[in-house]
């Protein structure tokens, strides 16, 4: 088992940056890539950012490439985004994903790829 849980959304201009923060807890979590999604109401759940074990890859969604920084902390068991360049679109709860894997050069970019989930923190972006 795997606990999740993000921290560091909130209400923030357009243009403006945010910092979210995932901690995890209960495994060895350089045995996990990670990877965010964000929801919109109504909306399917979709791919954000990835990263590999350590922290040596990553993969963006075209929508936030170049806006958006994935990062990690393994000594801190904690996976980071930032945020820049916020845009009303982004406006979503962002989750924070885990998988075990034994590809350390490996990153994951659907839903189904990931064994773990935190509940999610709301990132609402104001035009």
């Amino acid at each position: 088992q795997v606990q999740l849980v993000e921290s560091g959304g909130g209400l923030v201009q357009a243009g403006g940056s945010l910092r979210l923060s995932c901690a995890a807890s209960g495994r060895t979590f350089s045995s996990f890539a990670m990877g965010w999604f964000r929801q919109a109401p109504g909306q399917e759940r979709e791919f954000v950012a990835a990263i590999t074990r350590s922290g040596t890859s990553t993969y963006y969604a075209n929508s936030v490439k170049g806006r958006f920084t994935i990062s990690r902390d393994n000594a801190k068991t904690t996976v980071y985004l930032q945020m820049n360049s916020l845009k009303p679109e982004d406006t979503a709860v962002y989750h924070c994903a885990a998988k075990f894997t034994n590809w350390p050069g490996r990153v994951y970019y659907t839903v189904n790829d990931y064994d773990y989930w935190g509940q999610g923190t709301q990132v609402t972006v104001s035009s």
